[in-house]
């Protein structure tokens, strides 16, 4: 356990019932400023779900990172990194950034826990831990996540049922934390107005992330984002050696594929990477201080 005292309450809290809610973790101004740059983003005609689980009246915002610095920040707030520090393997990274904005009569979203994708029997250690940022007030009404207190410790034979779930009621300004292995859903939003947040989820530096980061972001965008959300967007070399490209560390790789890209095909590319002409005469567009 770590010294501090809030920190080590926070653990307790999530071992025993799978969550915790962190009240004032970013101001309300922080909060306003989100909520201008989702409708900036959004603009006239959002997008709503491709299906009922993504939610048909939901409006979500994918590849963050690629579009503004705005949310960058909820990457990295102390009190969260601190829970991954506890729950997490050393270079875990972002599995899934995007805002969420609940609209007036979406249905509940049906209840699931975030690592079920990955078939490893239950009970477990969790793959991985996520945050629900509230940007408005979380109520019982418009929409609050549903959680189900205590289901991390569940075997796999046992399902939920919607009687067991506690909406996570908060004000603006709250992060709610979860690990991967609590069963959960978004609410039915019975208000006449929009509620509006954002989800990062975070995986084991083992785990395939949800979102291919390395993908979606534009990698000439790497200058511009903080070293640490670079390394969690799986930049940097999970030791001994996950993640390495073609010999080199991930950053130079990325600069080796845009490079690709503006010319014609190498017909004959060297056996080596390392030591090879490239990469002798290119360097990362800034130096990376731990990565």
């Amino acid at each position: 356990m770590p010294s501090d005292a809030q920190t080590r309450a926070n653990i307790q809290h999530v071992l025993d019932h799978g969550y915790v809610i962190i009240r004032n973790a970013f101001s309300l101004q922080d909060a306003a400023a989100a909520k201008a740059e989702m409708r900036r983003l959004s603009g006239e005609g959002p997008k709503a779900g491709r299906n009922p689980f993504e939610g048909l009246d939901t409006n979500r915002i994918y590849s963050l990172l690629n579009k503004t610095r705005v949310f960058d920040k909820y990457c990295m707030l102390p009190e969260v990194l601190a829970l991954n520090d506890y729950f997490l393997d050393p270079g875990y990274q972002v599995s899934v950034l995007h805002t969420i904005q609940i609209n007036p009569g979406e249905k509940a979203q049906a209840l699931h826990h975030d690592d079920g994708y990955c078939h490893l029997p239950r009970p477990r250690p969790p793959l991985g831990t996520a945050i629900l940022v509230a940007f408005d007030d979380f109520t019982a009404e418009n929409g609050a996540t549903r959680v189900i207190p205590g289901s991390h410790k569940w075997p796999d034979s046992r399902r939920p049922l919607e009687e067991e779930t506690k909406p996570m009621v908060c004000p603006a300004g709250s992060v709610v934390y979860f690990i991967g292995l609590v069963w959960h859903g978004g609410g039915n939003n019975r208000t006449s107005v929009p509620r509006m947040s954002m989800t990062v989820q975070y995986c084991q530096p083992y785990i395939r992330p949800i979102e291919n980061m390395m993908l979606a972001v534009d990698p000439r965008r790497l200058a511009e984002i903080d070293d640490r959300i670079v390394e969690m967007m799986g930049y940097r070399v999970h030791r001994p050696f996950i993640g390495y490209v073609d010999g080199l560390n991930p950053l130079k790789g990325a600069q080796r594929m845009v490079d690709w890209l503006q010319k014609p095909l190498e017909k004959e590319p060297p056996a080596f990477a390392e030591g090879s002409k490239w990469e002798e005469t290119n360097k990362p567009q800034r130096q990376r201080s731990n990565l």
